[in-house]
C-alpha cells in the first residue's frame, strides 16, 4: 500500500510537520542558534525523511534538533507512528540558547561517539556515510572566511579524526580517493587554522599531511589549492622567496585540474614577487592572474565553494596587496584596493570573508598614506581597528603593522599619533592570545 506522501516517516519529520514552519524557516533558526549548526533545507528534509542517520550530522547539528525538539537524537529519528505522541495544546518548538554546562558537555560527547559508531561499524564505508562527510567538509570550508576560529575549530578536527579513522580500515579504492580528497581539504583548513593563530611550524605539517592525502586521491585541483596554501603560510611567515617556489610548484596541477586555483597560484606569487622588491614580476603576474580567468573551468575544489575556491574580490584584493609593497604604485593600488573594498562590502554574499575584507582596507589605507592622506587613511582603517578580538588573524595584524610601518616610513607618526595609537592597540590583543 502506497504511504500517504503528508504521512511523518519519523518522529522529526512529524514534529516539524506540527510546527507548522518551512525548512527553510528552521535551517535559519538552527544558523541563528549556533553557527556551528548551520545546516541547508535540503539536508534536513532528508534527516526528517529517514534518508540520512543524524547520529552522523556534526555535534553542533545534534545539539540544535535536542534543543530545538526537546529530545534526544535517537527519539527524533525513529520511525512515526500515531501512537507514539500525542501533541501538547499549544506547544511551541524548544529554543534554548546554547551554554557551556557540565550537561551539555556530556550530551556532547555522547553525540559525538554515536557519530563515530555509526560511521565505523559497518564492514565498509557507505555511499550515504561518504555523502554526509562530503556536506560536513563543504559546511566548513563556506563557513571558515566568515566565521571566527572559535566556532569551526571543534567540528573541523573532530571530522578531521572521522576520516583518519577510516581512512585506517580497508577501503574500496573509490571509497578511498573520496576519504583521501576529504581529509586533504579539512587537513588543509587546519594548516589555514595554525597560520590564522600565528603557528607556521604547525601549518606547514599539518600542509604535508594535507599533500599526502592529495597524492593518494590523485586529485590536481586538491594538488594545485595546496601548493596555493603553502604560498600563502610561507608569504605571512615573510619567507617570499619560498612564497614564490610553491607557487610556481602548483602551476601543473593547475593546469591539469583547471579550475580557479589557475588565478589564485598567480596572484600568490605577485604578492610574494612584490615583497621581494620585484615589482616586474609582480605585475606581470598580476596580469597573468586576470588572464587566467577566461580559461577557468569550476572543478571539484571549485564546487566545494568558500575557502576552497578563488574568486573575483579576492583577485582585486592580492592585486592591491602586492601593488601595496611598491612605492611607486599607490594610484594603482589605491584604485584596486577601492575595487575591493566595494567587492567585499555585502558580508550576505558568498563571497564576502572578513579577513580579505579587512585586508583590502589596509591596502587602501596604505595608498592614502602614501599619497600624504592621513585622514582618508584613518577612515579606511577604521572599519578593521573595529573588528573583535576573536577575528584578529595573523594575515589582519600584519597587514596591520604594515599600515603602521608606512606611516613611521613615510615621516608621519607625529601627524598620525592617534592611529598609531589604535594599530598598536588593535595588534595588542590578536586571536591566538585569546584563551581556548
Amino acid at each position: 500500500m502506497a504511504r500517504d506522501r503528508r504521512e511523518p516517516r519519523t518522529v522529526l519529520e512529524y514534529l516539524i510537520q506540527q510546527s507548522d514552519r518551512t525548512y527553510e524557516e528552521l535551517a535559519d533558526e538552527f544558523s541563528r542558534m549556533d553557527p556551528r549548526a548551520a545546516i541547508s533545507a535540503r539536508h534536513l528534509g532528508r534527516l526528517a525523511r529517514g534518508e540520512r542517520d543524524l547520529t552522523s550530522s556534526t555535534p553542533a547539528t545534534r545539539r540544535a534538533l535536542q534543543a530545538m525538539f526537546g529530545k534526544t537524537v535517537d527519539e527524533l529519528q525513529r520511525p512515526w507512528a500515531p501512537h507514539q505522541l500525542t501533541p501538547a495544546p499549544g506547544r511551541q518548538l524548544i529554543v534554548e540558547p546554547f551554554g557551556a554546562g557540565p550537561e551539555r558537555n556530556l550530551l556532547a560527547m555522547a553525540a559525538q561517539r554515536a557519530r563515530h559508531y555509526a560511521m565505523l561499524a559497518a564492514e565498509s564505508t557507505s555511499p550515504a556515510a561518504i555523502d554526509q562527510l562530503t556536506e560536513d567538509v563543504q559546511r566548513l570550508a563556506l563557513a571558515y572566511p566568515q566565521r571566527p576560529i572559535s566556532q569551526i575549530l571543534p567540528d573541523l578536527v573532530e571530522t578531521q579524526d572521522t576520516l583518519f579513522t577510516l581512512l585506517e580500515r580497508r577501503q574500496q579504492p573509490a571509497q578511498s580517493r573520496d576519504l583521501h580528497f576529504l581529509a586533504g581539504i579539512t587537513s588543509g583548513l587546519l594548516a589555514k587554522v595554525s597560520h590564522d593563530m600565528a603557528d607556521p611550524h604547525s601549518a606547514m605539517l599539518q600542509a604535508r599531511t594535507a599533500v599526502l592525502c592529495a597524492d593518494q586521491a590523485a586529485h590536481p585541483g586538491l594538488q594545485a589549492w595546496l601548493r596555493g596554501l603553502q604560498s600563502l603560510v610561507a608569504y605571512w611567515a615573510g619567507r617570499y622567496a619560498e612564497a614564490v617556489r610553491y607557487a610556481e610548484a602548483g602551476r601543473e596541477y593547475a593546469t591539469q585540474a583547471g579550475g580557479t586555483s589557475a588565478v589564485w597560484l598567480p596572484a600568490s606569487a605577485a604578492r610574494a614577487y612584490a615583497a621581494l622588491g620585484n615589482a616586474d614580476q609582480a605585475k606581470a603576474a598580476i596580469h597573468e592572474a586576470e588572464d587566467a580567468w577566461s580559461r577557468v573551468r569550476p572543478d571539484e575544489m571549485d564546487e566545494m565553494g568558500g575557502i576552497c575556491t578563488f574568486n573575483q574580490p579576492r583577485t582585486l584584493y592580492y592585486a592591491s596587496d602586492a601593488l601595496a609593497w611598491l612605492p611607486d604604485e599607490a594610484a594603482t593600488t589605491e584604485r584596486y584596493a577601492l575595487q575591493a573594498v566595494q567587492a567585499y562590502s555585502d558580508r550576505y554574499d558568498p563571497a564576502w570573508a572578513f579577513g580579505d575584507q579587512a585586508g583590502s582596507h589596509t591596502n587602501l589605507a596604505i595608498a592614502r598614506v602614501a599619497n600624504g592622506e592621513l585622514d582618508a587613511a584613518e577612515d579606511a582603517l577604521a572599519p578593521v581597528l573595529d573588528l573583535p578580538a576573536d577575528q584578529r588573524i595573523n594575515g589582519i595584524v600584519h597587514s596591520v603593522r604594515r599600515v603602521h610601518q608606512a606611516i613611521t616610513r613615510a615621516g608621519h607618526a607625529n601627524d598620525a599619533r592617534d592611529l598609531i595609537d589604535g594599530i598598536e592597540h588593535f595588534t595588542h590583543t590578536p586571536a591566538n592570545a585569546l584563551p581556548r
